[in-house]
């Protein structure tokens, strides 16, 4: 992956583009409720547009893979996110008992709102067995097709975004703030929908953007950290794809216990992302070890 030059011209293109484009389709999505799924999938191509539109180029973004020797980040990149989930959803629910949804309720109320709950019934199968089936798609292959959607946005936060911002301020710092400035391209559909933490959360609606936006750094240099080490932009696409299809844990917390969502058990949950954070820590301390 050859370096490329970005202008601060560019960079600022960019960013006031993405933002522009993003923010628009996130407020209609969150006004248009039947359409919320397929415009927040248009909205994860906001960052491209904007990379078009900067006139950042795409060569040198890692496009043709060459992964000889680097094939664990792949694996890396597919299953590390299911391990933190489950890191992140054991510390919440050890913590709190109580809020941890043993007769799948919720799943239950999410399924007959999809009309699927009647068609697995008459299968006979079970909403236990529905979650384990959906955890196995999560780590095998629904992470590729979320791929070709994440790369909609990976092609502007890691191959553009990045990079400008670790060439200005150093790879720690760059990466920190790109993580603060993706979680606040988030806030529209976080304050509006209820995206990822409801409405009814602790210090709502002001502490979900901020709490996002710290989960977002750390999420930032875990997938930078996959990019850096393949230079291959398909593979933080394959991370963030994976990061979407482990969302089993959203659906295993009461009902009543929606105001602890800001807490956990997803891992951008201010408990829940202990794991990560910690995760994180060793991996920015290898990276610094190996520099020094």
């Amino acid at each position: 992956m050859e370096k490329r030059e970005i202008s601060k011209k560019q960079f600022i293109i960019y960013l006031v583009s993405a933002f522009v484009i993003g923010w628009v389709l996130q407020i209609i999505a969150s006004t248009v409720a039947n359409f919320f799924s397929p415009i927040m999938m248009l909205c994860m191509f906001a960052p491209f547009a904007a990379v078009l539109i900067a006139r950042i180029p795409l060569k040198g973004m890692g496009w043709a893979p060459h992964l000889k020797g680097k094939v664990r980040f792949v694996f890396f990149a597919l299953w590390i996110p299911a391990l933190l989930s489950l890191l992140a959803a054991g510390l919440f629910f050890l913590i709190f008992p109580q809020a941890y949804d043993s007769e799948y309720s919720v799943m239950r109320g999410v399924l007959e709102q999809a009309n699927a709950l009647a068609v697995l019934e008459s299968q006979g199968v079970s909403i236990k067995t529905y979650l384990i089936v959906s955890s196995i798609q999560a780590v095998t292959y629904a992470p590729f097709i979320n791929m070709l959607f994440a790369l909609g946005e990976e092609v502007g936060w890691r191959g553009a975004m990045y990079p400008y911002l670790k060439d200005k301020l150093g790879v720690t710092k760059g990466r920190i703030v790109g993580g603060l400035i993706w979680g606040a391209w988030h806030w529209p559909v976080i304050i509006l929908a209820g995206y990822e933490y409801g409405k009814e959360y602790l210090g709502a609606p002001v502490l979900g953007p901020i709490v996002f936006c710290i989960s977002g750094a750390l999420i930032g240099i875990m997938i930078d950290y996959v990019y850096d080490k393949t230079k291959c932009i398909w593979v933080p696409s394959l991370m963030h794809g994976a990061i979407n299809a482990f969302t089993i844990f959203a659906y295993l917390i009461k009902e009543e216990y929606n105001n602890l969502t800001i807490l956990g058990p997803m891992y951008n949950g201010l408990i829940s992302m202990i794991p990560l954070l910690l995760f994180v820590i060793v991996i920015s301390w290898k990276r610094k070890k190996a520099v020094d």
